[in-house]
């Protein structure tokens, strides 16, 4: 469902079931209800004009049918429920700058564009952007705007090094504070497709999980700063089934491995996933060290207003 539709969608059902309305209905009081833009507001008002549910005066105000005598829009309980807000933006924003960020290439973002690419107020854009920025994926230049992070395997091999090394201390600090329950639950998690039309079932809170029983603050800290940038390129990389299921295999070899408490199964197969579940990422191509032996591109990103930085 596009904001568009969703706007329209919504604003009937309001109008159908009761719901609350803006005080004064305007294109502007409308736009901030759903935090976007005036241009998919104006765009689903005029729909809803067009089917009879609203009517727009002089003032540029928007007047409920029913509330002038009118029977179009007569108030019902048997209205369906409220629909699904579309996907959250915040997804949809980081899976787009995920693309280029793997294109390698430093890329400046005008939060006006972008904004208007997304039909959202650049007020949401600008909280979108300042989350990612705490992700690591953008980073903030005063009066300059904002700059995707490139992505560099040199970087991602040094960060699987030293993660390498602290996910395994960590292991070996929360041996005696691991409960089967949770190892089961996060086992449940970790689930193979049934069929070929469906996904596998990918539970990651493993990580963070052994991180948490191990008690450490350093290596929580080494997380927290350096971590969230690559969860959501690991995030990405899980959209491919193929990857996915990999993924849910090594899960489980590693939590199966847990529950027996066979240690030294469980920090070899936890070695090997974190060095080498990264099919995907590993093959595309660092542009900065020209290595172009059966290179493997990143998909292209979806347009995203830009300028070169």
């Amino acid at each position: 469902m596009s904001i568009v539709e969703y706007i329209k969608t919504d604003l009937e059902n309001r109008l159908r079931t009761g719901r609350p309305l803006p005080q004064k209905m305007t294109l502007e009081s409308v736009a901030s209800l759903y935090q976007v833009s005036i241009t998919p507001v104006r765009m689903a008002v005029n729909e809803l004009i067009a089917e009879g549910l609203l009517l727009k005066g002089k003032n540029r105000r928007l007047t409920p049918v029913h509330s002038v005598g009118e029977s179009a829009a007569d108030l019902t309980t048997d209205s369906p429920a409220p629909p699904e807000p579309p996907k959250d933006l915040l997804e949809i924003v980081a899976n787009d700058l995920v693309r280029l960020s793997l294109q390698g290439e430093q890329v400046q973002l005008r939060e006006e564009a972008t904004a208007e690419k997304y039909s959202v107020s650049r007020s949401a854009i600008r909280n979108v952007f300042h989350r990612l920025a705490g992700s690591g994926l953008l980073k903030h230049l005063p009066r300059r705007g904002w700059v995707v992070r490139p992505f560099r395997q040199e970087d991602m091999r040094a960060f699987l090094e030293v993660r390498e090394l602290l996910e395994l201390k960590a292991l070996d600090a929360a041996r005696n504070h691991l409960r089967d329950e949770d190892l089961k639950r996060m086992l449940d998690g970790n689930q193979y497709p049934a069929s070929d039309s469906e996904r596998p079932l990918i539970d990651n809170s493993l990580h963070a999980y052994m991180i948490e029983k191990a008690a450490n603050p350093y290596v929580q800290d080494f997380f927290e700063r350096h971590g969230r940038y690559y969860d959501i390129l690991f995030q990405w990389e899980d959209e491919d089934r193929e990857a996915a299921i990999e993924t849910v295999r090594q899960h489980r070899e590693i939590l199966e491995a847990l529950l027996l408490r066979d240690w030294r199964t469980a920090r070899k197969a936890l070695s090997w996933h974190i060095q080498c579940n990264h099919p995907i990422l590993s093959k595309i191509v660092d542009r900065q060290r020209g290595d172009d032996a059966n290179p493997v591109h990143a998909p292209t990103a979806a347009p995203v207003p830009t300028t070169e930085a």
